[in-house]
């Protein structure tokens, strides 16, 4: 087995390309890699697509490196919460592009991507706008609309425990979309509170097998974005 840690978030993140699609961990704050999203902010990939539930709050995470100017185009399903203030106006500028997509249908894809499956059918927006231009098809009387799998190239995540060898357990709703992220990535880059060696975790309480993993640095004192949001903070 490989001992996947690295020894910086700068390391982590060093080869993520002008171009790449990243799949961001998160449900709001919950889950939010704060850390690595900031260094990549301070690394420069531009021409970014972003895939996460939300389009970041405040001015710090995801909101900051959409604030930057490297995302092009985000793939979400709630485009805009009580603390979105960065994305909005970019929007509303035509500056950046956006994809909605239903946030079932939005796991699925990328659980599709991780199982190898390219496509698959849901009656999740069926005569909605979010079907235009989409195949449908009937089964047993009801009609299904056919969404395409979600693959990225980079996953950012953040996790409670990791150990070494990249074996993943999750804090509450910090799970999320964090574990079918992981499989849709071809690179996974991890953030963890605690790092142990291989075999502490419980391999009953995996949740992320290491086999999804490619990198892991260990973030003991993670930055919660709730915290940063209460404290007026932004990066850089």
């Amino acid at each position: 087995m490989i001992d996947k840690t690295v020894a910086s978030v700068a390391d982590a993140v060093a080869n993520i390309e002008d171009g790449a699609t990243v799949a961001v961990a998160g449900f709001g704050a919950a889950g939010s890699p704060v850390e690595l999203l900031h260094a990549l902010i301070d690394q420069g990939a531009k021409k970014l697509t972003v895939i996460n539930n939300n389009a970041g709050n405040g001015e710090v995470g995801l909101a900051s490196l959409i604030a930057s100017g490297q995302v092009t185009k985000v793939i979400c399903s709630f485009p805009r919460s009580a603390g979105s203030v960065v994305f909005p106006a970019l929007y509303r500028a035509g500056k950046i592009d956006l994809e909605v997509v239903p946030q079932g249908t939005l796991a699925e894809r990328l659980r599709a991507a991780g199982s190898g499956i390219p496509a698959f059918y849901t009656p999740t927006s069926v005569g909605t706008s979010l079907a235009n231009g989409k195949d449908t098809r009937d089964f047993d009387g009801r009609t299904y609309v056919m969404e395409r799998w979600l693959p990225a190239d980079i996953a950012l995540i953040k996790a409670d425990v990791a150990d070494t060898h990249g074996n993943l357990t999750y804090n509450m709703t910090a799970r999320n979309f964090a574990p079918v992220m992981c499989m849709a990535a071809t690179t996974t880059i991890v953030q963890a509170r605690e790092l142990v060696n291989p075999g502490d975790i419980n391999p009953e309480m995996v949740v992320t097998p290491g086999i999804f993993v490619d990198r892991v640095i260990h973030i003991p004192n993670p930055e919660h974005e709730d915290d940063l949001l209460k404290a007026g903070r932004s990066h850089p």
